[in-house]
């Protein structure tokens, strides 16, 4: 295989190693979406997970078990959400900030209470590639989809996944319903607080694993402010991909484009100062919204808290 495939080869399954996180919170961002929940806590969510996915590693030497406290987490943290706007019936973007600023701040102390100050990082082992017999000795298509890390192929399982169940299942119908028209999805038997509850949790769930991608595969620890805006991001792509799976992966790759891009322009040691390149991704992000914000199609009851009492008035 000579040069230029190596170089194809390389960048595009670098890409698929950074849709990663994009794609977790991007789709844990859409399901609480399509029963009304707005989540603006991705940020701090995935800082909690990162913290708790590497602490856990780290003391236990599993990273299967460092993955589920991530998620645990961030279950959490949805869990919150979900009883605060369900609930309590509190403003969602009020409490999706106050967990936003909970999250930065667990995730930065409990590393510190927990190991304590450290002259050299701690590390955990990354997660390895697996390959899948036989697909992965596919010429260029093998090497690049089918040697990957496990977190890889659950992304893009899960995306199908979401969309094989929210187009073509009864329950994915009711469940966009509510997000649609509660009042209506409550009429027919629909248990609106029941899905706003797990779908926030299972959100939360994802989002907490995506930040502990980072830590697994990027770097082998935890720093502060590790995750870099991509929660933020999430939440562009998931107006981006009109709150569906299937473009919200596509649009995770073009994000994860984006950044590669950025960082191979780095490493390369152009002129171009590397603040300009770091900021691509939410040049990008701007340029995208302004093209695709007005044929974005968002459920229609988004960031609303629903009252059965005031209903049945």
């Amino acid at each position: 295989m000579n040069e230029f495939w190596l170089t194809i080869i390389s960048y595009a399954k670098l890409i698929l190693l950074t849709i990663v996180p994009f794609v977790l919170a991007g789709q844990g961002t859409m399901l609480g979406g399509r029963t009304g929940i707005f989540n603006v806590a991705q940020e701090g969510i995935m800082l909690v997970g990162a913290s708790v996915g590497f602490l856990v590693s780290f003391l236990t030497g599993s990273n299967a078990l460092g993955m589920l406290a991530a998620m645990l987490a961030g279950g959490l943290f949805g869990l919150a959400l979900a009883y605060f706007t369900t609930h309590l019936r509190m403003d969602q973007f009020v409490i999706g900030l106050a967990l936003f600023f909970i999250g930065v701040g667990l995730s930065t102390l409990l590393p510190k209470i927990i190991i304590g100050v450290t002259l050299t990082p701690p590390l955990i082992p990354t997660l390895k590639d697996i390959p899948i017999p036989g697909l992965s000795q596919i010429p260029v298509i093998g090497e690049i989809f089918f040697k990957q890390n496990v977190l890889v192929y659950f992304s893009i399982l899960l995306s199908i996944g979401l969309w094989w169940y929210l187009y073509r299942t009864q329950a994915g119908m009711e469940l966009r319903a509510v997000g649609e028209n509660p009042q209506a999805a409550d009429s027919l038997g629909v248990n609106v607080p029941r899905a706003r509850y797990w779908t926030a949790i299972l959100g939360g769930m994802l989002m907490g694993l995506a930040g502990a991608y980072l830590p697994m595969v990027y770097t082998g620890t935890f720093t502060e402010n590790m995750v870099k805006g991509r929660g933020w991001l999430a939440i562009a792509l998931t107006f981006f991909g009109g709150w569906k799976p299937d473009t919200i992966l596509y649009g995770a790759l073009f994000f994860a484009l984006i950044e590669v891009l950025a960082y191979r322009v780095q490493v390369l040691g152009t002129a171009i100062p590397y603040q300009f390149l770091l900021m691509l991704p939410y040049l990008a992000t701007i340029l995208v919204m302004m093209f695709s914000f007005r044929k974005a199609r968002v459920p229609a009851f988004l960031g609303q808290n629903y009252d059965r009492e005031k209903r049945a008035l």
